[in-house]
């Protein structure tokens, strides 16, 4: 198997989206944290309308994740590629 095969370094150099898709990959870790915050912010709540709120909050959340990630995968998006086309770039 060739190297760049293994790595995909070619496509990656090539790859007229890369930015787009490495911005895709950050928005996504954000989400993810941003929905862990929301999570967590349950255990804290107290009064009716904070939970609401708390609920309303998780739930957008949620939704603004799995939007993220069905959009990755629409477009083929790894992390993992996405950092390795970064070490190649430089």
């Amino acid at each position: 198997m060739q190297w760049e095969k293994l790595f995909r370094w070619s496509s990656k150099e090539t790859d007229p989206l890369l930015k787009d898709k490495q911005t895709l990959v950050e928005e996504i870790r954000a989400a993810q944290t941003d929905w862990q915050h929301a999570l967590s912010r349950l255990d804290y709540v107290s009064d009716k309308d904070q939970i609401d709120y708390a609920i309303f909050a998780l739930e957008a959340a949620e939704k603004r994740y799995e939007m993220l990630l069905k959009s990755a995968k629409r477009l083929n998006v790894h992390a993992l590629d996405i950092g390795m086309g970064r070490a190649a770039e430089g």
